[in-house]
């Protein structure tokens, strides 16, 4: 049991660690020499943690207070019941993290199915939210561990192989595809794409004049985003009767809200910089690293890993898309209020990852209208997912959903949900 947990928490569960051992095992394969496969495995470590504080510094520096702010405007959720689904079945996560993970290899070592899927953290989350799913509905023991290892295994087999048309569409490389929640939207907003849009139109082509030239840094102007998106919020909260500095916590303080928005604005930039440096770093190792894997031991593999990779390739479609989803999210909130059994409010995460992600497919296969459109989709459509969900979840993750869902999370978890309850 000690090696079991030692292999789910140590390596499984620590992205960095799996990457860089990956990265480790191709270089090896390769008959690389002692010098490139140390170089080559802390570069893939160092890679994976740049990427992270980037990501780490856009959710927790900069478009949390948005979401803040969303929280206190919207009537509290219903009463659910949040489960600590990893505390209480960590064991059953770790036993279907790897059944899953070597299922995935053997059906990419032997069929067409060729992605492997690398998104470390994704291969802890899948399993949490199909364990809760089948818990949600009664199942325990084996028949717990099978249903979700059936779903993760598929998951990891099927999602990447969808995204990887999509992928090479946004990208020009066929190198590496996409293992993250992302896919249903994703998928949508590609196939929206091709019917309304026109691929010749590139939110990366948009015509800026030269005065504006500084819009053309997706730093720049995701910033300048950012503290429009803050200024209107405090207009918003004051409106309705609440005071900004006490939801932002700068009450009491030595500044006040310039400072407040004008921080996290920037941090918005200095995230996404920081991000698409350790995307370039993490690409620029694990792909030519994992040609030993590829070569040796699944012939033809391609590395599935996470969302914020294709993030260099449009950046512009990132923002747009981003901004899209906030405001289409927000009007189907509004609208379907009373029709479920929580009370959403607007996933901002979910919104930049997964539907930023989204529009960028949607950019790659329909230009600026197919950016603009599958993020005004799949931001409805997160939506209508999260409020279903919530019938399949409000016993165990509900809470954690209404922060992380309306993706594949909430779409596999529901059909899960509905296989379980006929299996009890």
């Amino acid at each position: 049991m000690s090696i079991l947990n030692f292999i789910i928490n140590e390596i499984f569960g620590q992205g960095a660690i799996f990457l860089a051992m990956i990265a480790m095992i191709g270089l090896i394969l390769q008959k690389k020499s002692f010098s490139e496969i140390i170089r080559g495995t802390m570069m893939t470590a160092m890679g994976f943690f740049v990427l992270s504080t980037g990501t780490g510094l856009v959710t927790g520096n900069s478009i949390d207070g948005i979401a803040a702010a969303f929280n206190v405007m919207m009537p509290q959720a219903a009463e659910s019941t949040n489960v600590d689904i990893g505390a209480m079945y960590g064991t059953e996560i770790g036993i279907v993290m790897i059944l899953a993970f070597a299922i995935n290899l053997i059906v990419a070592r032997f069929t067409k199915w060729k992605s492997v899927f690398l998104t470390g953290h994704m291969l802890y989350w899948f399993p949490f939210v199909f364990i809760a799913a089948g818990v949600d509905a009664g199942l325990t023991g084996t028949k717990l561990i099978i249903l979700a290892t059936i779903f993760t295994a598929a998951y990891m087999i099927v999602s990447p192989n969808l995204m990887h048309p999509f992928v090479k569409a946004a990208t020009g490389d066929d190198s590496f595809t996409i293992g993250h929640p992302t896919t249903i939207l994703s998928v949508i907003s590609g196939l929206l794409g091709k019917v309304v849009g026109n691929k010749e139109k590139s939110t990366e082509d948009l015509n800026i004049p030269s005065s504006l030239g500084f819009l053309r840094e997706v730093t720049i102007t995701g910033s300048i985003t950012i503290a429009l998106t803050y200024i209107v919020m405090a207009f918003i909260l004051k409106a309705n009767g609440f005071d900004p500095a006490e939801v932002w916590g700068y009450a009491g303080g030595t500044t006040g809200i310039f400072t407040y928005i004008f921080t996290h604005a920037i941090y918005f930039g200095v995230g996404v910089t920081i991000l698409l440096q350790g995307v370039r770093m993490l690409i620029g190792e694990i792909v030519p690293a994992f040609k030993g894997i590829a070569e040796k031991v699944v012939p033809g593999a391609v590395p599935a890993l996470d969302c914020p990779v294709i993030f260099p390739y449009a950046p512009n479609a990132l923002i747009i898309g981003f901004i899209t989803a906030m405001i289409t999210s927000t009007i189907t909130i509004i609208i379907t209020a009373g029709m479920f059994p929580t009370v959403i409010i607007p996933l901002t995460f979910t919104c930049f990852f997964e539907i930023g992600c989204a529009s960028i497919i949607g950019n790659a296969t329909g230009g600026v209208r197919g950016c603009v459109i599958g993020a005004a989709v799949s931001g409805i459509i997160m939506v209508l997912l999260v409020g279903f969900g919530a019938y399949f979840f409000n016993n165990t993750i509900q809470p954690w959903m209404l922060v992380y869902g309306g993706q594949d999370f909430s779409l596999w978890g529901i059909v899960e949900g509905l296989i379980a309850r006929l299996m009890v």
